[in-house]
């Protein structure tokens, strides 16, 4: 598999950001929160969380969305809307933006994810926990961008996706080892990279 997209960013069609969801209910429950089982209906923005929005969107300092697509768990849907009630935007969900699957550790205590990655970091590919490999995440996440530069020419495509999707999205577009993605300073919720 390949670690990046065929055309160098400065030759892209379109221009990306990728926004982390705002502080979430299981972000302040401490909980992983990673099947569709418990993230379609459940767990979505904390009131810190929408407040963060708020915020994000009356101080918005990038240019304007013109697309946004976004996971369909409830926290990134949530943070979707806000964004799009500001500037009037449909949504489009894609479910290969959803967080990525941690397995057995779901709904257990966020402290686990530290043992995973150290495990990303030796082997991108593997599973343990049953956990969705960083290979499988980075597979994803560059389709989705793929696809989008097939079918939109200059938009302003606002991702609305979790925390270590991004990080590995990010990882791989820089054609960095895979397994090195927590070596990148950490995404905060609701924060916006723009790729340039």
């Amino acid at each position: 598999m390949s670690n990046t997209l065929p055309r160098p960013p400065a030759a892209w069609r379109n221009r990306y950001l990728l926004m982390r969801h705002g502080h979430s209910q299981a972000n302040q429950q401490g909980l992983i929160i990673s099947h569709p089982d418990n993230g379609l209906n459940g767990f979505g923005l904390s009131p810190l969380g929408q407040s963060q929005l708020e915020q994000k969107v009356a101080e918005w300092d990038w240019p304007a969305p013109t697309l946004i697509v976004h996971s369909d768990f409830l926290r990134t849907s949530e943070t979707a809307a806000w964004v799009a009630g500001h500037f009037g935007l449909d949504m489009r969900p894609e479910v290969r933006l959803r967080e990525r699957h941690f397995g057995s550790l779901e709904r257990q205590a966020d402290s686990h994810y530290p043992a995973v990655w150290a495990l990303d970091a030796q082997d991108p590919t593997h599973n343990d926990y049953g956990v969705e490999s960083v290979a499988s995440v980075a597979e994803r996440l560059q389709a989705v961008i793929m696809e989008l530069e097939e079918s939109h020419r200059d938009a302003t495509i606002l991702l609305v996706s979790h925390g270590d999707p991004l990080q590995i999205l990010l990882t791989a577009l820089a054609g960095q080892p895979l397994g090195a993605h927590r070596d990148r300073p950490a995404l905060t919720p609701a924060s916006i990279t723009p790729l340039d």
